[in-house]
């Protein structure tokens, strides 16, 4: 179990986007974050309260969260120096990173000198079984995206959120270190064996009442080089009944990617329905979710409104606006 409330270490992020994690946890779950850590250089900021490791043990916190989600999640060695001193401090430390705490020696010594504790959340604490693609009972809502971190999760956990308002059945369903930090479950795909990755989804979302939703948190994208891998997982371990197309319309390039741009809504559409309807004929796209954080309100109503045009379907940005939309057309579909 890991202990709140939470100091959220933004360690030397480059931009707001690689301090996901923190912006998760900050934005679903405030009253775990008592304030955030940031290093010199750092260009994110949850506007929290920025404190030193003392100041936040003063407050109460008592986990230091690695709230930064790097290319190859890795522990610099300028971190390495932080995260000592927060454990000398009296915290314990949490991180999603593919670099584990408990392959640093040094961080094992200390945190076992001070009687603290490590938390990797990144790895699977399941023996996941190999996918079957036998259909189960209930219903299930992916979100895919045209690129990494365009909202997946935000989409997925608005809706979730929007269903229970309604009094209906709903279940979110994280796949990634950050939904699992928010909510203290789920599967951390992009650590599962290849061969087990879509098992893991499978397991991770069993039979259901025939009137329950399960919002499956997506990850990646089909059309990510590097990321593609997970996205495909979750189409055939998911077995979706509906598709939400999340899209960020501001970005010049894939994340990471300078040399590839964003595909297409039309194109993630039929390349998702493509994949899906092998292993769930009845599948249909209900809705489009835009991140529109970086747009003006004027900007944003705009955008929303030619993509409904183009696409046929109810668009919205569900953090921003509500996911009521998108909840109608999975109402629609009975």
């Amino acid at each position: 179990m890991i202990e709140t409330p939470y100091l959220l270490f933004l360690g030397d992020a480059p931009d707001a986007l690689a301090a996901k994690v923190a912006q998760g946890i900050k934005d679903w779950r405030p009253g775990n974050c008592v304030g955030q850590f940031r290093m010199e250089g750092c260009k994110a900021d949850m506007k929290l309260t920025d404190m030193t490791l003392a100041e936040a043990k003063a407050a109460g916190a008592k986990t230091l969260v690695i709230g930064v989600a790097n290319r190859g999640g890795v522990i610099s060695p300028a971190w390495k120096k932080v995260l000592i001193a927060a454990l000398e401090e009296g915290f314990d430390i949490a991180s999603g990173l593919h670099n584990l705490l408990r392959n640093e020696e040094d961080l094992v010594a200390v945190a076992k000198a001070c009687g603290r504790t490590l938390h990797d959340v990144r790895i699977p604490s399941v023996q996941y079984p190999i996918a079957t693609g036998v259909k189960r009972k209930g219903k299930r809502c992916l979100a895919v995206g045209t690129d990494c971190s365009v909202g997946k999760m935000y989409t997925a956990l608005c809706m979730d959120k929007e269903m229970k308002e309604r009094g209906l059945k709903s279940s979110f369903r994280a796949t990634g270190q950050t939904g699992i930090l928010i909510t203290g479950d789920g599967v951390p795909l992009d650590a599962v064996i290849a061969d087990f990755m879509a098992g893991s989804i499978e397991y991770l979302t069993p039979d259901n009442d025939d009137d329950h939703w399960d919002m499956i948190e997506g990850q990646g994208s089909l059309f990510h080089a590097s990321y593609s891998g997970v996205t495909m997982a979750l189409i055939h371990g998911g077995q979706p009944d509906a598709l939400v197309l999340c899209h960020e319309p501001t970005r010049e390039h894939m994340r990471g990617l300078p040399d590839y741009k964003l595909p297409s809504l039309q194109q993630v559409r039929d390349m998702a329905m493509g994949l899906a309807s092998w292993v769930n004929p009845d599948v249909k796209v209900v809705g489009i979710s835009v991140n529109t954080q970086h747009m003006s309100e004027e900007d944003a109503r705009a955008y929303l409104a030619k993509v409904e045009e183009e696409m046929g379907l109810p668009a919205t940005d569900p953090y921003r606006y509500g996911a009521g939309p998108l909840v109608d057309a999975l109402a629609a579909l009975g």
